[in-house]
C-alpha cells in the first residue's frame, strides 16, 4: 500500500510522545489522526476508516489491551492492523497482546526507523491481502459472466488453464488448445509479444501493482483479434510469485471502430490493407485500389456552422459514401468488395477490392463525386461539399500499406494543386516530383541557414520622361548545386511551409538598406521608390508593423520611400483584418500597392475601401495587346479604373516598343519589363542610375 494513501491513528495518554511521532509520521506522508485515549480512539475509528492503528498498552480509562479486545470484535488483524506501543520491561503484556490478536510491537523509547519498517511491512501486508482478495473477487464474477475468457497460470509447475469462453474467442475447439502457456504466447502479435511478457515480468518482480495489456492475438481465421487482458499474481510465504490468474476480453470493434462514424478506422484499415498485399503477392489476377478522399473546404464549414454540423456531415457522408459503392454498378457487375474507413478528420480512404481492370476504380470515384456535390440536409439546413481523390492501384506492386497509403496520398496532393473536385491515379512519377520537392524544402531551409538569397532590382520608368522612378527587389536563389532556383519553384513551397516569413525579412531589409545607399551614393538622382513584395503569409504574420518599423529604423530609410505590393489573393480570405493593417502601414508613410491586378479576385466592391496608391496591371494583360493597339480593352480599362480612384498604374511585361507606346496613350504613369531592363543586381543597377 502506498504509504502516501495510509491513514494511521496513534493512541496515547501521553501528550508528548502522541505530538512528536504524529510530527515524524505526517513527515514521511501518512494522514495521522490522534488520540488520547480509548474513548476518542472508539470514537474516531466509528467516524473513518484507518489503515493501521499504533497502540499504547499503558492507558487510564480503557486500557491498551482492552481496546485491542473490542477492536478485534469488529475488525480483523488484516482489515485492521494494530501495532502496540509497549516498555521494555512489559514482556508479558507484548505476549498478552499478540494473543488478542495485535500484529506487531515497537518499544519505548520508540526506535523511529524500526517502528517504520514495521508500520510499512504491515500495510504492505494488508494490501497484498486485499489485492488477493479483489483478485478471487474478480476471478469469481468473472467465472459466473459470460463474455470475458479467464486464465490461470500455476507458475510452478508452468501450466495454464485457459477457459472454454478464452478459447472459443479465437475460434478454437476445446480440445485444440494444450496446457502449455506457448498456446497464449504464439498466438500474441510478433509485434506485441515482447510488450506482453514485459507487463508480466513488471507485475512478477512486483514494479506494478497488477499486469494489464492491450495486444492483438490471432484467430483461427487469420485475422487478429484485439484483446484486453489484465491478471494479478498470488505470493507464496517467501513472497514468490506462484500463480497468476486474469481475464481476457475482445476489445476489437472498440478499438478499430472510429466513435463519430462507426466505420473502420486507420487501424483496422493497414491491416486490410496488408491481407489485400499479400493476396495480391499469392494471386497473379488479383487486383485492388486505395482511394484517398479529403472534403473540399471543410475548415470553412466548421468555422461557419459550428463542430457540430461539421461532425454530422462527416457522418452524413459516412453513409453516403457506403451507400454509393453499395449500388455502383462497376461494383455490382464484377461482384468485388469494398470497405470505407475513416482515418481522421475529414480524411477518409476506401479499399475497392477485387477489380477487374484500372478503369473501374475511375468510374467509381467519378460516381462518388458525383453524389457527394447532391447537398446534404444537417440540422435543417442545406450543406454542399466536394471531395478530392487520390488513387492507387495494386498493379504497381506494393510490399506495406503504408507506401499504398503514401503513394494514395501523394495522388490527392497532385488533384489538389489542380484545386480540387477531380480525382488523380498515381503514376511513379508523382513520387518522384514528391521526393524532388521534399528535398527541395530541405535544401530551402539550409538556404536560409547559410543565406544563400540574392537580391535583383529591376527597375521602373516613368513612361512620361524614361527616367527611372523605382526599382523592385525580387528574391533569387543561388543554390551551391543547381545555380540560380526560380521563384516559381521555391516561392510556393516557401509560402506553404511559411519559411517564406524568414525569406521576406531578408528581402525587406536588404532592399531597404540598399535604397538608403543610392541615396547617400546618388542624392536627389536617387530613385524615389523600393518596391517589396508582401505575400499572403507575411500580411497575416502578427508584429509585421513592428518587423516593419525595425527594418526602417536599422537601415535609416523614410518610410515615404518603400513601396509594398500585395496580391488580392493575398488578403481576401480576411479582408477586414487586411484593411485594417494596410490603414496603419499608410498612416506610417509607406506607400502600398496591388500586384497582379485582374488576375485574382477582381471584386470591385472591394478596391475604393482599400488604402493603396497604385494597380499593377498584370504581364498577362500587356502580353496580349498588339502591334496596332488590338486587345488593350482590358489595360483600357484598368487605367481607367485606376484613375478615378486616384491611383497610379504601373504596367509590368513591357518588352516592346509598341507596348510602350500604347501605354503612354492611355495614360498609364510608369512601365517594368524587359524593354527596359532585365532584373539586375545592385552594382549594374548602381550604374544604370549613374547612366
Amino acid at each position: 500500500m502506498n504509504q502516501q494513501q495510509a491513514s494511521l491513528l496513534v493512541v496515547d495518554d501521553n501528550e508528548m510522545n502522541r505530538d512528536a511521532l504524529s510530527r515524524r509520521l505526517e513527515r514521511k506522508g501518512y494522514a495521522v489522526e490522534m488520540a488520547d485515549g480509548g474513548q476518542a480512539a472508539l470514537h474516531w475509528i466509528g467516524q473513518r476508516a484507518f489503515d493501521l492503528v499504533l497502540l499504547d498498552i499503558e492507558m487510564p480509562g480503557i486500557s491498551g489491551l482492552d481496546l485491542l479486545k473490542i477492536l478485534r470484535g469488529s475488525h480483523s488483524p488484516t482489515e485492521l492492523p494494530v501495532i502496540m506501543v509497549t516498555a521494555k520491561t512489559q514482556s508479558s503484556d507484548i505476549v498478552e497482546a499478540l494473543r488478542f490478536g495485535a500484529n506487531d510491537y515497537v518499544t519505548k523509547p520508540i526506535d523511529f526507523p524500526v517502528a517504520l519498517a514495521r508500520i510499512q511491512t504491515q500495510l504492505s501486508h494488508k494490501g497484498a491481502v486485499e489485492a488477493l482478495r479483489e483478485s478471487e473477487e474478480r476471478y469469481a464474477l468473472a467465472m459466473n459472466g459470460a463474455n470475458d475468457g479467464l486464465w490461470d497460470w500455476n507458475l510452478k509447475t508452468n501450466t495454464i488453464y485457459l477457459s472454454t469462453r478464452w478459447k472459443t474467442m479465437l475460434g478454437c475447439a476445446e480440445s485444440e488448445v494444450s496446457s502449455n502457456p506457448d498456446e497464449w504466447f504464439k498466438r500474441v502479435h510478433p509485434d506485441d509479444l515482447e510488450r506482453v511478457k514485459r507487463a508480466i515480468a513488471a507485475h512478477l518482480e512486483g514494479r506494478n501493482s497488477h499486469y494489464e495489456s492491450e495486444h492483438r492475438i490471432l484467430h483461427q481465421d487469420g485475422s487478429y483479434r484485439w484483446v484486453l487482458s489484465r491478471g494479478l499474481a498470488v505470493r507464496d510465504a517467501g513472497g514468490t510469485p506462484a500463480r497468476m490468474a486474469g481475464s481476457q476480453t475482445d476489445v476489437t470493434e472498440g478499438k478499430v471502430a472510429d466513435p463519430l462514424t462507426g466505420l473502420p478506422n486507420r487501424l483496422l484499415f493497414v491491416d486490410l490493407l496488408d491481407r489485400a498485399i499479400k493476396r495480391a503477392r499469392r494471386r497473379k489476377d488479383y487486383l485492388f485500389a486505395l482511394f484517398y478522399l479529403n472534403l473540399d473546404r471543410f475548415k470553412v464549414i466548421n468555422d461557419s456552422l459550428g463542430h457540430l454540423v461539421g461532425d454530422q456531415l462527416l457522418i452524413e457522408i459516412a453513409q453516403r459514401l457506403e451507400s454509393c459503392l453499395r449500388s455502383t454498378d462497376a461494383i455490382a457487375r464484377h461482384g468485388e468488395g469494398y470497405t470505407v474507413a475513416r482515418l481522421g478528420g475529414d480524411e477518409f480512404t476506401i479499399l475497392l477490392d477485387d477489380i477487374r481492370h484500372v478503369s473501374d476504380a475511375t468510374r467509381v470515384a467519378e460516381r462518388l463525386q458525383k453524389e457527394l456535390a447532391l447537398p446534404f440536409s444537417v440540422n435543417g439546413q442545406e450543406v454542399f461539399t466536394s471531395a478530392t481523390f487520390g488513387i492507387a492501384v495494386s498493379a504497381t506492386g506494393y510490399e506495406r500499406p503504408e507506401d499504398l497509403l503514401r503513394d494514395a496520398h501523394t495522388a490527392l496532393y497532385r488533384a489538389k494543386a489542380f484545386g480540387g473536385n477531380s480525382y488523380e491515379l498515381f503514376d511513379p512519377a508523382m513520387r518522384d516530383r514528391a521526393v524532388a520537392r521534399m528535398h527541395l524544402e530541405t535544401d530551402l531551409r539550409k538556404a536560409i541557414e547559410r543565406a544563400e538569397f540574392r537580391i535583383a532590382y529591376q527597375p521602373i520608368i516613368s513612361l512620361a520622361t524614361g527616367n527611372i522612378h523605382g526599382f523592385e527587389a525580387l528574391v533569387r536563389w543561388q543554390h551551391p548545386d543547381r545555380g540560380i532556383v526560380s521563384p516559381g519553384d521555391f516561392i510556393p513551397i516557401a509560402e506553404e511551409t511559411k519559411m517564406i516569413l524568414a525569406i521576406g525579412a531578408t528581402v525587406l531589409r536588404e532592399a531597404c538598406g540598399q535604397m538608403k545607399a543610392w541615396q547617400c551614393q546618388f542624392g536627389d538622382r536617387a530613385p524615389a521608390i523600393m518596391s517589396v513584395n508582401l505575400s499572403g503569409k507575411q500580411l497575416a504574420q502578427p508584429g509585421l508593423i513592428e518587423e516593419i518599423e525595425q527594418t526602417l529604423q536599422m537601415t535609416g530609410l523614410r518610410a515615404s520611400h518603400l513601396k509594398l505590393e500585395i496580391t488580392e489573393s493575398s488578403f481576401m480570405d480576411s479582408l477586414e483584418s487586411a484593411i485594417e493593417l494596410l490603414q496603419r502601414l499608410r498612416k506610417m508613410g509607406i506607400q502600398l500597392g496591388i500586384d497582379d491586378f485582374g488576375t485574382g479576385y477582381s471584386s470591385l466592391s472591394y478596391l475604393y475601401r482599400l488604402p493603396v496608391h497604385t494597380l499593377k496591371v498584370d504581364r498577362s494583360f500587356v502580353s496580349r495587346m498588339g502591334a496596332n493597339g488590338e486587345n488593350s480593352e482590358i489595360v483600357r480599362t484598368i487605367i481607367s479604373l485606376a484613375h478615378n480612384l486616384n491611383l497610379d498604374v504601373i504596367a509590368e511585361g513591357v518588352e516592346t516598343a509598341d507596348q510602350k507606346l500604347q501605354l503612354q496613350a492611355l495614360g498609364c504613369e510608369y512601365g517594368q519589363g524587359y524593354y527596359f531592363s532585365r532584373p539586375i543586381e545592385a552594382p549594374s543597377a548602381s550604374a544604370l542610375i549613374a547612366s
